[in-house]
């Protein structure tokens, strides 16, 4: 049995024939691996780049596909103090101000003051680079004319300079802190004190027992619109009318409504949800 013997000639020549090869093979794959390396470079950050923007969160940054708007929220700050809040400078009265906003100047600044110091969310902030957010005079300005007129929350960016988005949250949490400060002293019944003020207020302006008439009163509507007839009118009362529904002191505090559709509520589904009748019958 031969033992294989090492042969240093042809091992040396061999080598000595491969070594050209080897050469040019790793030319050949270092061209080849700067080629993908170069492509990969390219190729996965476009790849990624849309993984990343969906994986953002909600508040992740800037949204795909949605142009940023440079809002200069300090100017139309400046111009809403110059138009109402400049004392006797101001742009606007304050006649004016109680009209369109439905409250004095001086109410709404103590509300101010009160959602201020309650939600931080209110309070103005800089963001990342520097520049500063929404004052609170905005952000409840927003709220209270979302409230006042009905409208869009997109309406109000051209006078604001407030995001949609923005302007709902901002309506949302102000009714919530408006809620919270206020419930027990405004959001309440009233108590013995209060129905007799009201009483004594009616009786003054020539409506004696007030509060006896709501829920079961219908009011002739003499000046109903003819297009209303049809849905103001019941059968057994032949004209138009309106049952009272909402009882109001002098400073516009409303202490009783009950809404509903227009035609809908007759005395059997009134008395069915009334709050005063049921606590009438339960003796409260």
């Amino acid at each position: 049995m031969t033992t294989p013997s090492y042969d240093s000639d042809s091992n040396s020549a061999s080598s000595s024939d491969d070594s050209p090869i080897l050469s040019r093979d790793d030319d050949v794959y270092g061209e080849i691996n700067i080629d993908v390396v170069e492509t990969c470079a390219v190729r996965i950050p476009l790849i990624l780049s849309p993984m990343l923007i969906c994986s953002k969160g909600p508040h992740g940054g800037s949204t795909s596909g949605r142009r940023y708007i440079n809002r200069d929220r300090k100017e139309r700050h400046d111009l809403i103090v110059n138009d109402y809040f400049n004392g006797e400078n101001s742009k606007y009265t304050p006649e004016k101000f109680r009209r369109r906003f439905r409250m004095d100047i001086e109410l709404f600044q103590s509300i101010l003051r009160e959602i201020e110091a309650y939600d931080d969310y209110f309070t103005q902030k800089v963001d990342a680079v520097g520049k500063a957010g929404l004052s609170p005079l905005q952000k409840i300005i927003a709220s209270i004319r979302m409230l006042a007129y009905g409208c869009a929350a997109d309406i109000l960016d051209e006078y604001v300079q407030i995001g949609e988005s923005t302007a709902i949250e901002s309506l949302k949490r102000f009714c919530d802190a408006i809620i919270d400060i206020f419930e027990k002293q405004y959001l309440r019944k009233p108590d013995k004190d209060d129905v007799a003020r009201l009483l004594k207020e009616g009786e003054d302006r020539g409506f004696p027992g007030m509060l006896g008439s709501i829920d079961c009163m219908h009011w002739h509507w003499k000046n109903c619109p003819t297009a209303w007839h049809g849905t103001h009118t019941n059968g057994f009362k032949r004209v138009p009318t309106l049952i009272l529904e909402i009882v109001a002191s002098k400073n516009l505090w409303i202490w009783h409504a009950f809404f509903g559709m227009a035609g809908t509520n007759n005395d059997v589904n009134v008395l069915d949800r009334s709050p005063l009748f049921d606590d009438l019958v339960n003796d409260r």
